[in-house]
């Protein structure tokens, strides 16, 4: 499913559990080389993704030259951001316009967050839905800036108080566009016990008319924390993405690759299946059950014909084949309209 329908056909009902979309998030693992973008293309739609998201950004426009760095140093040695995204700032609108036809061609949906107005306003015509970074959460500008296109927005909320997240969603709903609000912790990678996938239900709670998802930092490992989060309510999931964990830098490290895709996917089909149906209901597997291992109400003694059947007269055994227990008090008081012998299973036609 396209984001864009994701969005127009999105049920807020808090009781659904959904099967995810998901976003692999490239980001720049490309590291400036179109054909490396392609490669992660291919194997993110063949790891089953919905969508892949890289990033669209200059050095000179998102950070000063004095930016500290926030990452692990030993996996990234960089220690100031703008050398670091100095690196992998050498994509730009032709560099994306390429890339947005080589996923139209192969079958997958097409996303880059921008980190400045000019390329915003490029990717606007190469997207259905925008995202937004939780580094820009309270960059009201920028915001409003995209918002003003009048698509969906994706908005990530690490590292925020919960009075951020509500002024940003109140910038966003001034324009009216659909939202969706991803948890994320802005840990590169983030601690399972730093994880706090509770905060996707205290989203739910605050945001019931929002879609509520997730981005994760936590190393993909058997990849059970996407599990968890989607068992939680997350309906939108993203997730850092390359072609090889082994490679140094800030985004390979932590990120899933396409085996750990599959294996997410996998998981979540036999989880679904052991979900079934949300509707409260009597299964069709049951029903033997529900003739055999439910009671009836028997005679306890032998019943003469003509009797009037009073509680000693009965008691309750399986198998469920004749009259049910719940109709005790209809019966008592009614008169046998033939000779019952004791442990017999009372039918409606026995009494009058």
């Amino acid at each position: 499913m396209r984001l864009k329908d994701f969005f127009q056909n999105y049920n807020t009902d808090a009781n659904t559990i959904r099967n995810p979309l998901v976003i692999a998030e490239a980001g720049v693992n490309h590291e400036g080389s179109i054909e490396l973008a392609k490669r992660l293309i291919d194997e993110a739609r063949e790891g089953g993704a919905d969508a892949i998201k890289f990033q669209t950004y200059k050095a000179e426009t998102i950070a000063s030259k004095n930016s500290p760095y926030y990452w692990d140093i030993t996996k990234e040695p960089t220690r100031s951001q703008f050398e670091l995204f100095k690196k992998y700032d050498k994509f730009w609108k032709k560099e994306f316009e390429e890339l947005k036809k080589y996923c139209d061609q192969v079958g997958i949906e097409f996303l880059s967050t921008p980190f400045d107005f000019e390329s915003a306003q490029f990717l606007n015509d190469l997207m259905d839905v925008f995202k937004i970074s939780s580094s820009d959460i309270t960059n009201k500008p920028f915001i409003e800036y995209m918002c003003s296109f009048k698509k969906p927005i994706i908005l990530s909320t690490g590292a925020s108080y919960l009075y951020e997240i509500e002024e940003a969603v109140g910038w966003i709903e001034n324009f009216q566009n659909p939202l969706a609000l991803l948890h994320c912790v802005l840990n590169y990678p983030c601690n399972d016990e730093n994880a706090n996938l509770g905060m996707i239900l205290g989203l739910k709670k605050k945001f019931p008319d929002k879609i509520i998802g997730y981005s994760d930092h936590t190393l993909p490992k058997d990849m059970d924390t996407l599990k968890t989060a989607t068992l939680l309510g997350a309906s939108l999931l993203e997730k850092h993405f390359t072609h090889d964990k082994t490679l140094p830098g800030n985004d390979h490290y932590h990120a899933m690759d396409k085996n750990d895709l599959k294996n997410f996917r996998a998981k979540m089909k036999d989880t679904f299946t052991l979900l079934g149906n949300f509707k409260v209901t009597s299964m069709p597997s049951e029903e033997p059950a529900r003739k055999n291992a439910r009671r009836s109400i028997v005679a306890n003694i032998d019943i003469p014909l003509g009797k009037v059947i009073e509680r000693e007269d009965l008691s309750f055994k399986r198998p469920a084949h004749g009259i049910s227990p719940r109709f005790i008090n209809e019966i008592l008081g009614k008169k046998a309209t033939k000779n019952l012998e004791e442990d017999s299973i009372l039918q409606w036609n026995d009494l009058i």
